[in-house]
């Protein structure tokens, strides 16, 4: 029986890597996305080729439709159909207060947090859907705890986008549930990855940990397991579910 086909965007690092690595370790065949990094994805890649595993890295920029076609076209030629779907490719940019920000910042994080995962969640599920002739499948979004909390002085747009993550994952579960297609998220919390250096503050989450109840940031490992979880079979009668990560808070 060939090896289920998983589809990682944001591939090469942090959650990212984490879940990719994973998954192949479960026994699924890889495509690791990716939009700069080709190293980082191509390291990802290195490791499960060495373990015994398939996996391809895959470059693309969620945020333009013409990629992600293309994509999901290459994934299909490589790898086969996808049969699940991480949404892990996100952006944010530097710390600052709304009053502060101008449109075009707006613009590329909704691009790559909310237009890149609908794009993506669209072309999995024309693939996946028994309606389109699937055989099913499972998506899971990587949202944040920011949907929850806002992110004040730091990062509402970036939060406002996963509340639009969120949205997208209870309506999309409930628009294909009899379709074979399941569609969950995980919120991570503060979670020890590069990503924070993009918003100028590599040690936020040393700094911010002190408000977690379980006093200590998480790590990339373990929100992959939650996604590896609600992949699962085990999950089986899980859709529209989200999971927070983020030690009580």
């Amino acid at each position: 029986m060939a090896s289920p086909v998983l589809l990682v965007t944001g591939g090469g690092r942090g959650i990212g890597a984490a879940t990719a690595l994973l998954a192949a370790e479960r026994g699924y065949a890889v495509g690791v996305n990716y939009r700069r990094d080709a190293d980082a994805a191509a390291a990802v890649v290195a490791r499960i080729v060495h373990a015994g595993g398939r996996a391809v890295a895959l470059q693309a920029d969620v945020s333009d439709e013409d990629a992600v076609v293309a994509l999901f076209r290459r994934l299909d030629d490589v790898l086969g159909p996808v049969d699940a779907l991480v949404n892990n490719a996100g952006v944010l940019e530097t710390q600052m207060r709304v009053d502060a920000m101008d449109a075009a910042r707006i613009g590329r994080i909704l691009a790559t947090n909310v237009t890149g995962t609908l794009l993506c969640c669209r072309e999995a599920v024309r693939r996946m859907s028994t309606a389109h002739g699937g055989r099913g499948g499972a998506i899971v979004n990587v949202s944040s705890v920011a949907a929850r909390t806002g992110s004040p002085g730091e990062y509402v747009d970036y939060a406002a986008s996963k509340g639009a993550m969120d949205a997208l994952t209870t309506g999309l579960a409930q628009e294909v549930a009899q379709e074979g297609i399941r569609v969950n998220a995980v919120r991570p919390g503060f979670i020890y990855t590069g990503m924070h250096a993009d918003g100028g503050e590599p040690g936020r989450v040393d700094r911010v940990k002190a408000f977690v109840p379980m006093r200590r940031g998480g790590r990339p490992e373990e929100v992959a397991e939650a996604i590896l979880w609600l992949l699962s079979p085990q999950a089986g009668y899980s859709t529209g579910t989200f999971i927070d990560i983020a030690g009580g808070r």
